[in-house]
């Protein structure tokens, strides 16, 4: 363990700094990242100044408490806009696809299949057989309207 005292402390924080990114890549949450900018921050410190461990410490600490909350706060304002907002939700993905009524829709519920899925559906009356297209989704129910 000899080999442990005679690092730097830079390099010791520079690793931290990069074990934590691994972590945040491996683990997403964006908080680690904000704690590994923290310890590399003050692995470049130590680099260009010689000060005391217990300096170090304190100053990863007053960065790691002060890079999270405003990170946090920054992000509330300028919100990240995903590439695509329907990656997630199935239904929304549907809008416009053409579906088979399997149950009758009657009374404005039924069922119908989209490729290997059956979904309970609501629309206007329709016989089992008839096609339609997906107007829009309430959860996990399609909203279907007669094709045009």
């Amino acid at each position: 363990m000899d080999w442990l005292n005679s690092l730097d402390p830079h390099w010791t924080w520079l690793a931290i700094g990069l074990l934590l990114a691994a972590a945040e890549i491996a683990v997403p949450g964006f908080f680690l990242i904000w704690l590994a900018a923290a310890a590399v921050m003050t692995g470049l410190v130590a680099w260009v100044m010689p000060v005391p461990f217990a300096l170090q410490v304190l100053l990863f600490a007053v960065l790691s408490i002060g890079l999270v909350p405003a990170a946090r706060r920054w992000l509330r304002t300028n919100e990240i806009e995903s590439a695509d907002p329907a990656m997630n939700d199935r239904g929304a993905r549907l809008m416009g696809e053409t579906v088979l009524v399997t149950h009758a829709i009657d009374g404005g519920t039924g069922r119908v299949r989209h490729g290997d899925s059956e979904w309970l559906a609501r629309g206007p009356d329709a016989a089992p057989g008839t096609r339609m297209r997906i107007s829009g989704h309430d959860g996990a129910v399609l909203i279907v309207e007669h094709l045009h």
